[in-house]
């Protein structure tokens, strides 16, 4: 295994190799190592890396997304930066075939476990930022995550608002919530919709978005928020 592999991989040059070596080398790998020199694990980079994915993730879904309210921005963050997620960008570049692992560790599947190229693709996500910088650490990132976010986004409004205060009203004898469009605003490439919620004859929530689908999901959040206060009227 050379280094230069990986970097060709990742597109990144870097300056300290030691540090892309300390990003690739698994805790079970200390004992094992045949040399002179100190040699550290990538859990401190791994820590690193994991706080620059969630600000990396959230500085691109507020910009993407300027009419989200936090809560949802949260779901759709965690769902892009989840074990899961990170562990199948890890595989996208085959960063598992990289990592210096003990022999027992590399014999009980350890390449292909989850956590651990979770681990390793936040570690790498550290040395790329401690070694380049915040702004090459982003063109790192964000390339990788774009195909993933159509699917995070429909996992976060999957929680789906809309199917929870129907059951709500419909618990209360309130009715079925019917979505209206309120208002359409902006040029055509960059439509912002206003929906509104009713049951009955009176408005219980509205919002904004993108799309229909997404300004009907924030006007139910809305809706939600005011029914779970108690306020039927």
């Amino acid at each position: 295994m050379k280094i230069e592999d990986i970097e060709e991989k990742t597109g990144i040059k870097f300056e300290d190799k030691n540090l892309l070596r300390t990003a690739l080398t698994h805790r079970s790998y200390l004992n094992e190592a045949e040399t002179h020199q100190p040699v550290h694990d990538n859990e401190r980079l791994e820590y690193l890396g994991d706080a620059l994915l969630d600000f990396v993730v959230a500085e691109m879904l507020c910009k993407r997304f300027p009419e989200f309210k936090e809560g949802l921005l949260t779901d759709i963050r965690a769902a892009l930066v989840k074990t899961e997620s990170l562990a199948e960008l890890a595989r996208r570049i085959e960063l598992g075939n990289y990592l210096y692992m003990g022999h027992g560790e590399v014999a009980s599947g350890g390449r292909e476990r989850e956590a651990t190229l979770c681990a390793a693709f936040e570690a790498l996500v550290g040395a790329i930022y401690m070694d380049q910088g915040l702004d090459v650490t982003r063109k790192f990132v964000l390339p990788l995550l774009e195909p993933m976010l159509p699917q995070a986004l429909d996992m976060a409004l999957r929680k789906d608002p809309k199917s929870r205060l129907q059951e709500m009203a419909q618990a209360r004898s309130m009715g079925t919530p019917r979505y209206r469009e309120l208002e359409q605003e902006g040029p055509d490439h960059h439509r912002i919709f206003t929906m509104g919620v009713y049951i009955g004859d009176k408005e219980y929530g509205r919002g904004k978005g993108s799309s229909k689908q997404i300004a009907g999901q924030m006007a139910a959040k809305e809706a939600l928020k005011r029914l779970e206060r108690g306020n039927n009227e």
